[in-house]
């Protein structure tokens, strides 16, 4: 979907160079054409190699903050009301800077993880809707540092649900971030596979909540909350978790919050070994194992945090039109939603608001893609240029 008004100056503008963009997944900024009208909206996905190669040809651009090196967001310059679209690439590098700072031993490591945790609970507070809804518009196949984000965005929305306090909410959101770090350099290769794990990939598997709770600590991050929930978020409460193998009460509650957050964001995400789950099929994996679980509540909290139709999700309405999810119920109002195609699968110029209460605008189905359809994401939640 082409993009709105939104200019750039010619000389905040850098060249976009081949690799860069990649075909079937939104965009994480605009991209400009040589006078600095936006070409491609965040958001648009590039259907082909050959429709790439011909926007190549056109001469792509980028805001030059998207290729400044030193571009992250920080929470105590991090003024004004937030919007996660804008703030979205920013967060990934700012993410990706904290790792560098743990793994070196930085002594801004522990301010660099806490801060950001905090910055993103912020975020989440002032824009839940369309915080919630980067998980679903970039989860068909989400990076390594971007399934971290949006376990931290699930964890923000579970532990709310539960009524944690806003302290503990942010450790929790910190370990969500962090949990991972001794699987970084191996995690993406590993979601794309097919092939049954190596030994040596097992054994990292099995040993990354050590490794990552070590290095943490290593790191100057010494809260005992955040450790304990990195060692015990692959745990089951029938002892079958790892690495320590502990059961029921032993296991804190975020790690299994944690845990769940993991479990939806793989579920709804495209691996090597299968396809993606549909959110109401991720729901119903949800609710089973809620069933089985000494701890049901923590699962019903999540499940209600989403709602069944959480933003980003794509759903058809029984006007036949595809729509994305913009809110949440509240009160006496349903799902709130913007068509994006027609009943014949045109795209709309721009989103069309839908009531999902009136019959004509019912939902009918959640759609589950292998590529999300173009669509402008700041526009859709009526951020202004």
């Amino acid at each position: 979907m082409p993009g709105n008004s939104q200019t750039q100056p010619a000389q905040s503008l850098v060249r976009v160079a081949p690799g860069v963009l990649v075909v079937g997944k939104p965009l994480p900024w605009p991209v400009f054409d040589s006078y600095g009208e936006v070409l491609l909206s965040q958001g648009y996905v590039i259907q082909s190699d050959a429709q790439l190669e011909q926007l190549y040809k056109r001469g792509m651009f980028y805001p030059r903050q998207a290729e400044n090196p030193d571009e992250e967001v920080q929470e105590e310059v991090a003024e004004g009301e937030r919007n996660p679209f804008a703030d979205y690439r920013a967060l990934l590098k700012t993410l990706n800077r904290t790792y560098e700072a743990i793994s070196h031993r930085d002594p801004e490591a522990r301010l660099k993880l806490l801060g950001l945790a905090r910055l993103i609970d912020r975020i989440c507070r002032e824009a839940p809707e369309p915080s919630l809804a980067l998980v679903h518009l970039y989860s068909v196949e989400p990076t390594a540092t971007e399934q971290s984000l949006f376990y931290a965005i699930v964890c923000h929305f579970a532990g709310r649900e539960l009524a944690m306090d806003e302290g503990r909410i942010v450790v929790l959101m910190a370990a969500a971030l962090s949990a991972n770090l001794a699987l970084m350099p191996i995690l993406d290769k590993l979601n794309a596979s097919s092939h049954a794990l190596s030994d040596q990939q097992r054994s990292i598997i099995h040993r990354h909540p050590q490794l990552a709770a070590r290095a943490l600590h290593d790191a100057g991050i010494e809260n005992r909350l955040l450790l304990k929930i990195v060692m015990q978020h692959h745990e089951r409460s029938d002892g079958s978790g790892y690495p320590e193998r502990l059961t029921g009460d032993q296991i804190l509650p975020e790690a299994h919050v944690m845990a769940l957050a993991e479990h939806y964001v793989a579920l709804i995400s495209r691996r090597g070994y299968r396809p993606r789950f549909s959110i109401p099929q991720a729901r119903k994996a949800l609710s089973d194992a809620a069933n089985e679980s000494p701890r049901p509540a923590l699962f019903r909290a999540l499940l209600n945090a989403l709602t069944p139709y959480p933003p980003g999700a794509l759903v058809r309405l029984a006007s036949n039109e595809i729509a994305v999810i913009t809110h949440r119920p509240e009160q006496l109002q349903g799902h709130r939603a913007k068509a994006i195609t027609d009943p014949r699968g045109n795209a709309y110029t721009e989103g069309l608001e839908r009531n999902t209460d009136l019959l004509e605008f019912n939902i009918r189905t959640v759609e589950v893609v292998d590529m999300m359809p173009p669509m402008d994401f700041q526009a859709l939640w009526d951020y202004q240029d």
